[in-house]
């Protein structure tokens, strides 16, 4: 049941179980004959005969001498009674209220009585008046009070207790003893005398190299107008316990000079041993392995930790799990002696091995169908409780937990033992994923755990770290294909790239990269798109044939935290060579030469053409642009019969050596005039004239930053801030139709004070195609020049306008 008592003696043991308080807030009182209740705190229970002992085992027990304050004498039986009050919260008002009694047997009583509790001494002795002074005593009642008011006018009342000191001797009053913590009582029969540890009286002693508490004491108590006076001396062995090979040994000397003042001859009548004021056999001790041995001097008794009868409990220390063994011995040892007769003694030790540190296992059963860590942890004792977990650097609370998306659950196993079974789905955001190897991915979950022990109240932390390697690895996948001037490759996102970056080599290709070199680079968070054109520095050239030029593009995905490679893309094309030379019709010849994978060491600022004065006008690191009319740079030139032909070739020399290691050989073919033989008649020609046109044509006007025409202003700069006269750089550009028949020609341009076009303030920049060129704010044309952006310098025109304001008087004009 949730209550069981037991007996030994002269004491009487009430274990309540776990129901009672756990998860609860609870008060133990002691009810006396007349119904009051009276709440246990330390010092009345040493000074009334009380323990109380927390076990970690969800118990509490409580353990009563026959003579404490509260016991119920009747014939042979003594009672004890306490209330328990329990309640969920800290105000106990409301709480649930019970009441036990025990009732034991006590049996005949010997002469001295001494018990040793882990609390208190008692010492009860036999109050016997000799025969003569019985004779003496006259019938008539005498009033104590008027001879001595110190004592009480009952029968059988103990006046005071004298303390016997090495340097002196102290008398005190009944109620001053009480108020120094000794418990003193007085039955018909018998005089007793309680004294906690801790009393200002009590000396240490040592004997046989055991250290006892002692009290050395005299109690005088009256016999109608009698004074009498009896021995109360009183010794407990505080030490006599060694701890060595996992074996407990408990010694207790025989015979203590305190209790053995003035005797000669000792003769031992019984020894006794057991666990929890449970007697145990010889044959019970033997199951248990343990040793009784009634020496001489001594008495011993030998356990082995982890036996039977005892318990283990956790413990902390400096932060680190561990446990100690704990059994509650008692020993009873009885003798007879020529000075006093029988004496008893009930010596009652709580022993407690040292700390061994232990061993916690963390396993991870993956189910891998539902996608679900499970983490076990343990083993603990049963006075183990996980109170939080820490998640990403925040305390969760375990009923909190589940929030969080974890399940928590306590394991209960046959020995008693627990460990609890941590659940979280591989998904959960608190478990880290990272990509290992092929289709490989490791989970991890790295959390730790809050424990606190009951009922000492101790912390430790258990940090838990469980891998998991599952294989749902989607890895990118890419797919390239060209166009006429442009390598295409789009990256289909997996799910573990999430965090990997594009390079090119060791270069990061970040948006405001790829736009420094024209490039397209899109990401959509599921498909990442990149677009270079054919000559750009980035492109290897890997083969060249008459017919066809190989071009590759090769793109890397890293990891974005350790840098580590983890993906390699490419895209191949075939281009024709017909795309690195343009032939104009002026004669202008526009060639571009590539380097090839395998010549890293070619300076392409180096190359020339026939004519070595003639060097490229554009240079990257893998390509060179010549431009330059048909009848410069060395060119040849040959008749075919209906085309001339123009040849030239670029051409790279080592320092010092003539003999050119790298030729490019190209040439241009212009059809020649053929001559036919035709009737005429002379007519007048109408005069030229150009008819207007209709169509869509698509314009750009940019703002740049400086002369070079490099950085265009982002729309995200708008708008831009510029002082007076400060230089503004614009650029018209045809986009549509790609036309090289065409010219761009600019007619009229004008500024406004407003977003108007029709504003009534403007200032004229161009006017019929003619630049403004009034004072200080005149208008200036810039060249334009073919490069790798510009593919037809003539669709687009550059000018220059100073900085203006439009004013009245001092006044900023402003719509």
């Amino acid at each position: 049941g949730p209550m069981s008592s037991e007996c030994l003696g002269n004491l009487l043991r009430i274990t309540l179980r776990a129901e009672y308080f756990e998860s609860k807030y609870f008060s133990l009182s002691v009810v006396d004959e007349s119904g009051t209740a009276w709440e246990l705190s330390e010092a009345m229970a040493a000074q009334c005969g009380y323990r109380v002992t927390y076990s970690t085992w969800s118990s509490i027990e409580f353990q009563a001498s026959a003579l404490s304050c509260h016991s119920h004498l009747q014939k042979d039986v003594f009672t004890v009674t306490i209330q328990i009050k329990a309640s969920l919260t800290p105000d106990v008002s409301n709480a649930t209220t019970h009441l036990k009694s025990a009732s034991c047997h006590y049996g005949l009583w010997s002469p001295r009585e001494l018990v040793c509790e882990s609390n208190y001494m008692e010492v009860s002795v036999t109050r016997e008046v000799p025969q003569t002074i019985k004779d003496f005593v006259q019938d008539e009642h005498e009033n104590w009070t008027l001879v001595f008011p110190e004592a009480k006018a009952e029968e059988a009342s103990i006046w005071q207790i004298v303390f016997h000191q090495p340097e002196e001797k102290r008398a005190l009053l009944v109620s001053n003893a009480w108020s120094a913590g000794y418990g003193l009582n007085a039955t018909d029969s018998r005089v007793l005398l309680r004294v906690p540890y801790t009393a200002a009286q009590v000396q240490l002693v040592e004997d046989q190299g055991i250290t006892f508490s002692v009290l050395r004491s005299s109690t005088f108590y009256k016999y109608q107008w009698v004074i009498l006076m009896v021995d109360t001396a009183v010794a407990c062995p505080v030490g006599g316990v060694d701890y060595t090979n996992k074996t407990i040994t408990w010694t207790v000397p025989k015979y203590i000079p305190p209790l053995s003042a003035g005797v000669t001859s000792f003769k031992d009548v019984l020894v006794e041993a057991g666990v929890d004021l449970h007697k145990l056999s010889s044959k019970e001790m033997a199951s248990r392995k343990y040793v009784l041995l009634n020496e001489l001097n001594a008495i011993t008794m030998k356990i082995p930790t982890g036996a039977e009868g005892g318990y283990y409990k956790t413990s902390v220390s400096n932060g680190q799990l561990g446990a100690k063994y704990s059994i509650n011995l008692f020993l009873e040892h009885q003798w007879e002696d020529n000075k006093g007769g029988l004496t008893k003694q009930t010596i009652i030790k709580e022993i407690e091995t040292p700390f061994e540190q232990a061993e916690v296992t963390v396993t991870n059963n993956l189910n891998l169908s539902a996608r679900l860590m499970n983490v076990t942890v343990g083993t603990f004792l049963p006075d183990v409780e996980l109170v939080n977990l820490t998640v990403e650097g925040v305390a969760v609370a375990v009923p909190e937990a589940v929030q969080h998306g974890y399940l928590i659950h306590r394991v209960r196993y046959a020995n008693g033992s627990e460990a609890y079974v941590i659940q979280v789905p591989l998904d959960a955001p608190s478990v880290k994923k990272e990509y290992m190897r092929e289709d490989v991915r490791v989970y991890t979950l790295n959390v730790t755990l809050a424990f606190i022990t009951h009922p000492s109240s101790e912390t430790f932390v258990i940090p838990v770290i469980a891998l998991s390697a599952v294989k749902d690895a989607a890895l990118p996948s890419a797919r390239g294909f060209c166009d006429g001037r442009n390598l295409h490759l789009i990256i289909s996102r997996g799910n573990v790239d999430q965090n990997w970056l594009p390079f090119i080599s060791d270069w990061h290709l970040t948006p405001e990269a790829a736009q420094k070199y024209n490039y397209i680079l899109r990401d959509n968070g599921t498909h990442l798109a990149i677009s270079v054109p054919f000559l750009s520095s980035h492109v290897n050239y890997e083969g060249f044939h008459t017919s066809a030029i190989k071009a590759s593009f090769y793109l890397t995905l890293k990891d974005g935290i350790t840098f580590a490679q983890r993906r390699d893309f490419s895209v191949s094309c075939i281009f024709s060579p017909s795309d690195l030379i343009q032939c104009l019709p002026n004669g202008t010849v526009i060639i571009t030469a590539i380097k090839l994978v395998g010549d890293e060491d070619l300076d392409t600022a180096l190359l020339v053409l026939r004519d070595r004065q003639c060097k490229p006008s554009l240079v990257t690191e893998k390509t060179a642009t010549f431009k330059f009319n048909v009848n410069t740079c060395g060119t040849s030139r040959k008749f075919n019969g209906t085309a001339v032909i123009y040849e030239n070739e670029v051409l790279y020399f080592r320092p010092g050596n003539d003999t050119p290691i790298y030729q490019l050989k190209f040439l241009c073919s212009y059809a020649v005039e053929q001559t036919v033989d035709v009737r005429y008649e002379p007519k007048k020609n109408p005069l030229p004239s150009v008819k207007p046109g209709f169509g869509c044509l698509a314009l750009s006007l940019k703002l740049f930053k400086e002369k070079s025409y490099s950085e265009p202003y982002q729309e995200s700069e708008y708008p831009v801030v510029k002082y007076l006269r400060e230089a503004l750089y614009f650029e018209v550009e045809l986009l549509q139709p790609k036309d090289a028949r065409l010219d761009l020609n600019l007619d009229d341009c004008w500024a406004t004070n407003s977003q108007s076009q029709d504003s009534l303030l403007q200032w004229h920049i161009l006017t019929h195609g003619c630049e403004n060129n009034k004072g200080s704010y005149r208008t200036v044309f810039h060249k334009v020049n073919y490069s790798l952006r510009v593919k037809f310098p003539q669709h687009l025109k550059r000018f220059e306008v100073r900085m203006l304001a439009f004013v009245q008087g001092t006044s900023v004009l402003q719509e």
